[in-house]
């Protein structure tokens, strides 16, 4: 009789393995995410274009007029309307990163700004949450369209629509990166929900202690939880365990990890090719060391081309003289170290291209007198002089 029902218990009693709880139900709702996850969901997305926005924010809006010598900045009422005050409720770092978040993420490729005027005079340039804009193409044409703000429509060319990646067919349309970043997204998410519910989850013993099925106590879990205290738990750190040894057996066994799992690398993949997509370098969404040549690279590319579509609607759409337009002052986003600007403009400055005040400009100081004449060596004429020096001529 005895050897039937210590046969029984530790049948009932043997531990889940690993696998059996990567297989089970309780697995599946802890480490699964099912349901469609929106790009503004995901951190690492999040980040990117929030991080493209910010920089794109920070940019000096410039208007500038082409004249026979060169362009030259242009600086009046509207000028700064549009540089310092786009928006009388907000700043216009804040307004310009609405609009690229807007185009980027919240929009799928679409932001519109709505002009306000008062006498031919622009007043403000409202940004319109993208949950808020619809378009309706035109029927029986694909050039058409209008804009619904609120259910009310605008015609086109009487709001400001910028536009990013060209949908397919109505060209006029942006269609975003949902497409692109859609699974990433997911994996993502997936890989989040994966750690969070490891970590939290109770199937991780670091110690197994294999107990007699005899022993009344282990029949109940408060005799059980009352074994662990009398012989296995101690009072010190380091204290000596002392246990029966006709009825304990202690076993250290390695718990399931996460790099088990390949959480980390499937995540820092998956982080690359977010980066990769949105065109951002990998550093700013924590995969790999910061790069100059990478920053300079993601300014002239990724950043440059959004600034461009937005600078090229902005002058067609506010601007009336035909010598001007908008610009964005990419250069000033440009990692260049102290040593790269003093070389660069010091030898600007010594042939005369630049003024001493030009320089100090470009390293933070402020302008001195006597520093705006442009200044060349005394060596540097002209190529066909160069007999008629002093020293040669015997002066």
């Amino acid at each position: 009789m005895s050897r039937k029902r210590k046969k029984q218990i530790r049948s009932d009693t043997t531990p889940t393995s690993k696998v059996a709880y990567l297989l089970s139900d309780e697995a599946y709702q802890t480490l699964c995410v099912s349901g469609y996850t929106s790009l503004d969901k995901c951190p690492e997305i999040m980040t990117a274009c929030r991080r493209v926005a910010e920089i794109i924010g920070s940019m000096t809006i410039y208007i500038m007029s082409n004249t026979d010598r060169g362009d030259i900045r242009i600086v009046n009422e509207l000028s700064r309307a549009i540089d310092i005050e786009p928006m009388p409720t907000m700043t216009r770092k804040a307004w310009m990163e609405a609009i690229v978040m807007n185009l980027l993420l919240y929009g799928g490729g679409n932001s519109i700004v709505v002009p306000h005027t008062y006498k031919g005079y622009l007043q403000s340039l409202e940004p319109i949450a993208a949950s808020r804009v619809s378009f309706v193409p035109d029927s029986g044409s694909y050039r058409d369209y209008a804009v619904l703000i609120d259910g009310k429509a605008h015609r086109p060319d009487s709001v400001l629509h910028f536009v990013h990646n060209p949908d397919e067919l109505y060209l006029w349309k942006g269609r975003g990166m949902q497409v692109s970043l859609r699974d990433l997204a997911h994996n993502l998410r997936q890989a989040a929900e994966t750690e969070r519910g490891f970590m939290a989850s109770k199937w991780k013993p670091s110690i197994i202690v294999k107990v007699d099925g005899l022993t009344d106590d282990f029949a109940s879990p408060e005799g059980r939880r009352k074994l662990l205290q009398q012989y296995i738990e101690s009072a010190e750190a380091g204290e000596p365990w002392m246990i029966p040894s006709e009825q304990f057996s202690v076993e250290q066994v390695r718990p399931l990890s996460l790099a088990d799992l390949a959480i980390n690398d499937t995540v820092q993949l998956d982080k690359r090719m977010v980066a990769a997509i949105i065109g951002v370098p990998p550093f700013l969404l924590g995969v790999g060391d910061y790069s100059q040549d990478a920053w300079n690279s993601f300014i002239q590319t990724t950043v440059r081309t959004i600034v461009t579509g937005i600078q090229q609607e902005m002058t067609r759409k506010l601007i009336i003289s035909p010598n001007w337009y908008v610009k964005f002052n990419t250069l000033s986003l440009m990692d260049w170290d102290l040593n790269t600007l003093y070389t660069v403009f010091a030898g600007l400055a010594d042939k005369g291209i630049v003024t001493g005040n030009e320089v100090r400009d470009r390293i933070g100081m402020a302008p001195l007198d006597g520093l705006d004449e442009l200044r060349i060596l005394e060596n540097y004429i002209p190529a066909d002089r160069i007999g008629d020096q002093a020293k040669l001529i015997g002066g």
